[in-house]
């Protein structure tokens, strides 16, 4: 129940903000008619579960979202400095990983954050690998290491 009410919030502020219409009464009710019955209709369908609206992620999200968003600034200024500079290396490098995360859901949340950081790519995520395409060796061992990983857990509800 939590994820439909959660949902229907969801989609009630979306089309709030993409509508526009704030003074007229009938076109609201008909908006608010609208959310509520596509929520319902998810809920009947049995797609609005935690998985499709991950409301308990929201609250960890704030503290990995910044997080996530420095690593892909740091990376792109990496990436410019190793074009635009012929000394540093690129040294392409296709690797494994063995994500830690217990839901496929977060295991696609650490995917993607490989794939939104400059320098490296997902390529595959099947069987509890990701292969991932790393542009340089440092970059490749930066990520070996495993702070996204331990932060994607952490968001996810490990310690």
């Amino acid at each position: 129940m939590k994820s439909t009410v959660a949902l229907f919030g969801l989609l009630l502020a979306l089309w709030l903000l993409a509508s526009g219409i704030y003074d007229h009464a009938q076109l609201l009710v008909f908006g608010v008619l609208s959310c509520a019955g596509v929520a319902l209709l998810a809920r009947r369908m049995g797609i609005a579960d935690e998985e499709a609206v991950p409301v308990h992620l929201v609250l960890r999200s704030l503290v990995y979202v910044p997080w996530l968003a420095k690593e892909v600034l740091l990376a792109n200024l990496d990436v410019a400095r190793r074009i635009l500079g012929p000394g540093l290396p690129i040294s392409p490098r296709i690797m494994v990983l063995h994500p830690t995360q217990r839901t496929d859901l977060c295991r696609v949340l650490y995917a993607n954050s490989i794939t939104l950081t400059p320098g490296t790519v997902s390529i595959e995520a099947e069987g509890g690998t990701i292969t991932v395409h790393a542009i340089a060796e440092e970059v490749a061992e930066a990520l070996e290491k495993g702070e996204m990983d331990r932060r994607v857990s952490v968001l996810e509800g490990d310690s």
